[in-house]
């Protein structure tokens, strides 16, 4: 599965591995792919520092990259203290009662909440690429669109692709003026935030609105038959996140969680606005239910929602309160069914590749012939 981007990188595979968790990236870049480890989630700048320290040491010697959420344009002097005080009283309270209606344990004395959306704060991701810089990253992709234009000269100075996801062939556009290098097109299908354009759709359209730029197609992909027709559609490859939550070297904090993701069918997830403010495909529970109840308050705009909500989400997560447990994922859920390695991920994406590609010059052979 090599494209010329994937020969670029120096990678044996074409397909790019989004993940937040480092043992994730460090095994999808030992099987042949390219691993990217997603860096929201690190408000202090040790820990991501310890995180790519061990995919350093655990990586062979292998391409990884960085994915950050950050904003194309600069927003100075705003702390997450001036952004806590935009958030309604109202909307504090309605995270309250319908913990209370469901009976969520408060977290213990003195126990802070886990993942905060900090992340897309301007000070917060460059204090993420300082560290990042310092290692040998090959590509560094930001999921909120063309990071400033600084960054991105940072990035080429130091030999690192620079990547954007784009729902869109005109958001797309944009990042080719900007000067990425890969564009990622994301459909509708995907985990997390996501436009409302199929892959299908998607794919062709975003590779003639950039061509000659490389475009990576994500969203639903996660077999090798999808691979195949992604390489066949013009992409250089794909970008896979949701295939990677049920593999045994992920560390989802709750089993339950991992038990709704075996039980989910492609049917079972949502866009909703409920985790951040943005669209962001997830699986359907009573908490995304809560949210987009035209009856209720509405989530509040990005990252006003994210931050409203971080505390909650841990007290779900930590309680295993089943009905509103939930998580970002796409809607190749349905095919997420077992927990298998991220090697042998790999070993089913290149079969179904190779049977897609036989199938098909088995059939142009036939064309000729007649």
């Amino acid at each position: 599965m090599q494209t010329e981007l994937s020969k670029t990188l120096g990678v044996e595979h074409a397909v790019f591995g989004f993940t937040p968790f480092p043992a994730v990236a460090a095994a999808i870049s030992r099987a042949g792919g390219f691993g990217v480890l997603g860096a929201v989630r690190y408000t202090a700048p040790d820990e991501l520092k310890r995180d790519l320290d061990w995919i350093e040491a655990h990586v062979d010697g292998r391409p990884y990259g960085l994915d950050v959420v950050m904003p194309a344009k600069k927003v100075e002097g705003v702390t997450e203290a001036d952004v806590e005080a935009m958030i309604p009283e109202s909307h504090r309270q309605f995270v309250k009662d319908t913990l209370t209606r469901y009976g969520v344990p408060e977290l213990a004395e003195g126990e802070t909440s886990g993942w905060r959306i900090t992340g897309w704060m301007e000070q917060v991701a460059r204090t993420q690429l300082d560290v990042a810089f310092d290692y040998p990253i090959k590509l560094l992709a930001n999921a909120l669109g063309s990071p400033p234009t600084d960054v991105i000269d940072r990035a080429h100075e130091q030999d690192v692709l620079v990547a954007a996801l784009a729902g869109s062939a005109r958001h797309a556009r944009k990042h080719a003026d900007a000067g990425i290098d890969v564009v990622v097109a994301q459909g509708y299908e995907a985990g997390g935030h996501t436009g409302e354009i199929a892959s299908m759709v998607l794919t062709p359209e975003v590779v003639e609105a950039v061509d000659p730029l490389p475009v990576l197609a994500a969203g639903g992909i996660g077999s090798g038959q999808q691979v195949a027709a992604a390489l066949a559609l013009g992409a250089q490859g794909v970008w896979l996140g949701s295939i990677w939550l049920t593999t045994t070297e992920a560390e989802l904090p709750s089993p339950r969680l991992i038990e709704k993701l075996f039980a989910a069918g492609s049917g079972d997830t949502v866009r909703s606005r409920a985790l951040t403010g943005k669209p962001a495909r997830q699986l359907r529970t009573e908490w995304t239910d809560a949210w987009d109840d035209p009856d209720g308050p509405g989530a509040l705009p990005m990252p006003l929602q994210g931050l409203l909500v971080a505390e909650a989400v841990s007290r779900i997560q930590k309680h295993e309160v089943e009905p509103l447990l939930g998580t970002p994922v796409g809607q190749i859920v349905g095919r997420m069914n077992s927990e298998r390695s991220v090697q042998a991920v790999f070993d089913d994406l290149t079969r179904g590749f190779e049977k897609a590609v036989d199938r098909v010059n088995r059939i142009a052979g036939r064309s000729a012939e007649q």
